[in-house]
């Protein structure tokens, strides 16, 4: 199975019909994305980070239950009151909720009942959606929102997989999408005056406003990600036992958690395999590397000779040079930081809680994962995760100074 839910796109908010089509589409793909999970698997939280399937599924639900159908849905009964705590993430101006790191103590409603949640859930925006009464503004930013959560599903799930002795499969048939054939190349780029963020039509997140300048320095790009095959000759140089090559932070975390390949790379009698989506396989040298941290992409780029590219020479260069990989490999991380835009505001009440509160002590990735939805990513979108995290979908491609 590969992700390949229809997109969402942000002409569905000027057709109620268009718009439930993609109501419908986007919420039916978070099912199939499930279907061959057990309601025990459903369960599952392998870390404080991750989350269950359960969870993920119930969560978007109460995004709309929570942001339009409350507030603009007249008469809406709820389905059931507690799922305001439990299913609530981040937003603190909503209410209490159930902590993150118990999300897998919750063992009721089960994963039937989170199914009953959805419907009910399901027919009433379709009422109103139908009625022409949705705020499609809000409408879309929901549909972007679980498009995330489909992603976080996946990769929450396949953490939970890796760990299991049986090594299931997440997605039954998934296969490891075919990268570029050959050596990386590199690509100048002169550099200058560069306009970065979202320059208005269709949809965005706020993180990607507002657009601003950036001047940027003449700049060398690798036209594709680094693969597997260079992973593995960095460790043979002894790229995990070379404290030069890390910063403090991360030589720390190396040394304590025993960093010596990425995250999901196993080394058995027939060689190097690797979980995915699909269970556990053969590692593939020509593939992309993957689940690797800031702080392992950061030392493979010094280790390299290279440096990561910032987060405004990644989005300077779409458009301009033959970019390969970009979307449907692995997320990409940068150098940059996640601070807001200058002249950034979040927007007011709860959903200005979305992103802003946590643009600190996180790095930035660009691009888009096997894992993301396509149609979700754009040249402007703005991933971000603290730089010790490695069960995303993430990898790097190099940059140098000209």
């Amino acid at each position: 199975m590969q992700f390949a839910a229809p997109p969402a796109h942000a002409a569905s908010t000027s057709s109620a019909e268009r718009l439930l089509a993609e109501y419908q589409i986007v919420r039916g793909h978070t099912e199939r994305l499930a279907a061959a999970l057990t309601p025990e698997d459903q369960c599952v939280q392998s870390m404080p980070d991750a989350s269950p399937v359960k969870w993920h599924r119930g969560h978007t639900t109460w995004f709309f239950e929570e942001f339009v159908l409350g507030p603009h849905a007249q008469g809406y009964a709820g389905f059931d009151a507690a799922c305001r705590f439990l299913f609530n993430s981040y937003y603190d101006t909503v209410g209490p909720r159930q902590p993150r790191p118990r999300r897998g103590l919750i063992t009721r409603p089960s994963a039937g009942e989170v199914g009953r949640y959805r419907a009910h859930v399901d027919q009433a925006m379709a009422a109103l959606i139908g009625a022409g009464e949705a705020p499609g503004a809000l409408v879309l930013l929901g549909l972007q929102h679980e498009q995330q959560h489909q992603e976080l599903l996946v990769t929450d799930m396949m953490h939970a997989f890796a760990a299991s002795p049986l090594a299931p499969a997440v997605l039954p048939g998934w296969r490891e999408p075919a990268g570029m054939e050959g050596e990386a190349g590199w690509l100048d780029l002169a550099g200058g005056l560069a306009t970065i963020g979202h320059r208005g039509g269709g949809f965005r997140f706020d993180n990607e406003t507002p657009s601003h300048l950036a001047l940027l320095r003449p700049y060398r790009l690798a036209d594709r990600c680094v693969r597997n095959r260079n992973w593995l000759e960095f460790m043979q140089d002894g790229g995990y036992r070379t404290p030069t090559l890390w910063m403090s932070d991360g030589w720390e975390v190396v040394q304590r958690e025993g960093w010596t390949a990425p995250l999901y790379w196993r080394d058995n009698e027939a060689g190097w395999a690797q979980m995915g989506p699909g269970g556990l396989a053969p590692l593939d040298p020509r593939a992309p590397v993957r689940h690797v941290s800031w702080y392992e992409a950061d030392a493979f780029a010094r280790w390299a000779g290279a440096r990561l590219p910032t987060e405004e020479e990644f989005e300077h260069a779409l458009g301009l040079v033959a970019l390969h990989e970009v979307t449907g490999h692995v997320w990409q991380w940068t150098a940059s930081p996640y601070r807001p835009y200058p002249g950034f505001v979040p927007a007011a009440g709860a959903i200005g809680e979305y992103n802003g509160k946590f643009m600190v002590n996180q790095m930035v990735l660009r691009g888009g994962s096997f894992a993301s939805p396509p149609g979700h990513a754009r040249p402007t979108y703005r991933n971000f995760f603290h730089p010790d995290r490695r069960w995303q979908v993430s990898g790097l491609r190099l940059a140098r100074d000209a």
